[in-house]
């Protein structure tokens, strides 16, 4: 986070967090009461002041307030940007811990900032990527590990900047409590 932020919330250490106000969708955008945020300014403090609690709730630290965001999916969204993943906020990522394939076809990725969300317009990239022992997995491995049950190892890896990554069956559904992130944060 900023030093402004830092400052602030040392000023007026009582603020109260704001709820049901912010939330993330599942393109990466930041949306406040419904509405996407446009203005490149704010786009940018919201990315640079984006944080997690002890509970898993994801939150904008803004000044001495923080407005707990709601997740469409999860707390990132994943592009590919030079053949490499990017957060929606900017990051690259270097360390793939694990992936998860959910019930409808979506990828979701265990990186050392979180989880997140592929967006589905890279979803042929990843693809490509996906294999089954040495080769790359055919159409019908590719059914068989989305029939697979929720909690499930596939049998496919997902390769990425030299390194293997097991490919999980998870429903969209167990995600928040299997990965420790909450889509709809409360007031404790």
């Amino acid at each position: 986070m900023e030093d402004w932020v830092y400052k602030a919330m040392s000023r007026w250490p009582d603020v109260p967090a704001l709820y049901g106000w912010l939330s993330l969708d599942r393109r990466g955008h930041w949306r406040i009461r419904g509405e996407i945020i446009s203005r490149p300014q704010i786009i940018d403090t919201i990315n640079r002041n984006y944080a997690v609690d002890a509970r898993g709730c994801w939150y904008f630290q803004n000044g001495p307030q923080r407005g707990y965001m709601q997740l469409e999916y999860a707390p990132f969204v994943l592009y590919v940007h030079k053949d490499h993943l990017r957060t929606h906020t900017g990051q690259t990522l270097s360390d793939l811990l694990m992936a998860f394939l959910d019930e409808e076809g979506s990828l979701l990725l265990l990186s050392e900032y979180g989880a997140g969300l592929l967006l589905d317009q890279d979803l042929p990239w990843a693809l490509t990527r996906l294999y089954a022992g040495e080769a790359p997995a055919d159409e019908a491995q590719l059914l068989a590990a989305l029939q697979r049950p929720s909690g499930a190892e596939t049998g496919l890896e997902l390769h990425y900047a030299q390194q293997r990554v097991p490919v999980q069956r998870l429903d969209r559904d167990a995600m928040p409590e299997t990965l420790s992130f909450v889509r709809e944060p409360r007031a404790s």
